[in-house]
């Protein structure tokens, strides 16, 4: 069957999603059709949580409703090939689409290293952001006692915790000396360590996994210490490749890291294709070097400036480089951080003064809820730019967080933070007088 579209979007997660919802939303005639692979599609970051917190997947379900109000068609099938001379694409189901604009946000895969032994015996899982996989991974954990976890980056980090919440005993592997290690400067790592550990967690750091040992079934793990951990189940969380087979199947250009190539405006080289998300070339906002940070977050941004740019570009419509915002939490302490950690901007070359402040983030502190909170600034020892900074909070540290990305991105120095105006509320926030982030900037001032 032949169909003729006006904008074609290939994938139907975060980026996929955006990208399609942006370019009906602002080209409102256009003929604008996602094809994805899921029925149902999950959200990214709340995937770790239905191994705990959540009864069940259908609990983390990315809706529709915005898409199809907007007019969106939703096609469910798999694309086998993209030729982009002709603005074709052919799918599995036999479906033929002739695109004027075309739009890849094919995601990413989980990495399951080559040089694992074992990594394909039963019980040995990773995290995709497949519904059918990961509904027939939570019934398969079901009667197990013993899980070890290989990879305390974030998802690792999370999906350990709620395994804990739901009584399994949780081994936590990771080869670097502290968790989080490649987000947090070492500070914030450990107290995140402790956290988790006085929540029951198990952790093994560095330690590398060597194999995973067992003759059909996974039975356990031998650490490149010599060290054997028996288990019921083994999940990697090693980090995730971007998924661009069909790109480069296409000829479209891949860097050497295995992103599509984009320009600011997240054009490929190939006329009239676009690429966002997980699966495109990213740069750091300050250093401008290639990066790998994939999130869900980034690639919202990245599909709203494609959409945004499929007709005709915009000077200030543009992504300035990824700043690398994350969040999470660990019972009711929850860590953040934005933009370059202290030992990132000192092995960049940047000179550089870190200040902390620590207060709590409500006033009066006795108010139910309450939780201290700790913010860190990485401030650029030659103009007062704010490069980075870190949060330790509670429920409000996500947001902000954010904020701290906001400053980043506005080039923000801390002289504009201690003159800057905040609305403070006794049950939401910190003390006007004693308020973290404008704290840690006055303490950066005294540094300079």
């Amino acid at each position: 069957m032949k169909q003729n579209v006006d904008i074609l979007v290939i994938g139907g997660s975060a980026a996929g999603l955006v990208a399609a919802m942006t370019a009906k939303g602002n080209y409102k005639d256009k003929r604008v059709m996602m094809i994805r692979r899921e029925e149902k599609v999950m959200i990214p970051c709340g995937i770790p949580y239905i191994f705990g917190t959540l009864d069940q997947s259908d609990q983390n379900i990315l809706p529709d409703g915005g898409l199809i109000n907007l007019g969106v068609e939703i096609v469910n099938d798999n694309v086998l090939s993209i030729d982009t001379v002709n603005h074709e694409v052919n799918t599995e189901n036999k479906l033929n689409v002739v695109y004027d604009r075309l739009i890849l946000a094919t995601g990413s895969t989980p990495t399951k290293p080559q040089w694992l032994k074992g990594k394909d015996l039963e019980n040995v899982f990773v995290i995709p952001k497949n519904k059918v996989y990961l509904d027939e991974m939570v019934d398969a954990l079901k009667g197990k006692k013993r899980i070890v976890v290989v990879g305390a980056g974030f998802i690792g980090v999370e999906v350990s915790d709620e395994l804990n919440k739901k009584g399994f005993e949780v081994v936590l592997v990771e080869k670097e000396p502290h968790i989080l290690g490649m987000a947090f400067d070492d500070d914030i790592s450990i107290d995140a360590e402790e956290v988790l550990k006085a929540r029951g967690v198990n952790l093994q750091l560095n330690s590398g996994i060597e194999s995973i040992i067992g003759e059909k079934v996974a039975k356990g793990v031998k650490l490149s210490d010599g060290q054997i951990i028996d288990c019921d189940a083994v999940i990697l969380s090693m980090g995730y490749m971007p998924n661009t087979t069909l790109a480069k199947d296409a000829n479209i250009p891949v860097n050497e890291k295995g992103f599509i190539v984009v320009d600011e405006y997240l054009r490929t080289p190939i006329k009239d294709v676009f690429a966002a998300g997980d699966c495109a070339e990213k740069r750091d906002f300050a250093t401008n070097k290639l990066s790998t940070t994939m999130l869900a977050s980034t690639a919202c941004a990245e599909a709203r400036v494609a959409a945004l740019n499929l007709y005709q570009i915009s000077t200030v419509r543009k992504f300035k480089g990824t700043i690398g915002i994350y969040s999470t939490c660990i019972g009711d302490s929850a860590y953040g951080v934005a933009g370059l950690t202290e030992s990132g901007a000192k092995k960049e070359g940047f000179n550089i003064i870190s200040a902390k402040f620590q207060g709590i983030d409500r006033h009066p502190g006795k108010l139910t809820g309450a939780h201290k909170q700790t913010v860190k600034l990485i401030v650029s020892k030659e103009c007062g730019r704010i490069l980075g900074g870190a949060v330790i909070g509670g429920v409000s540290t996500g947001e902000l967080t954010n904020v701290i990305g906001f400053i980043i991105q506005g080039g923000m120095t801390i002289t504009d933070l201690l003159v800057a105006q905040i609305g403070t509320q006794p049950m939401l926030t910190a003390s006007p007088a004693a308020y973290p982030l404008i704290k840690a900037a006055e303490a950066a001032v005294k540094l300079l």
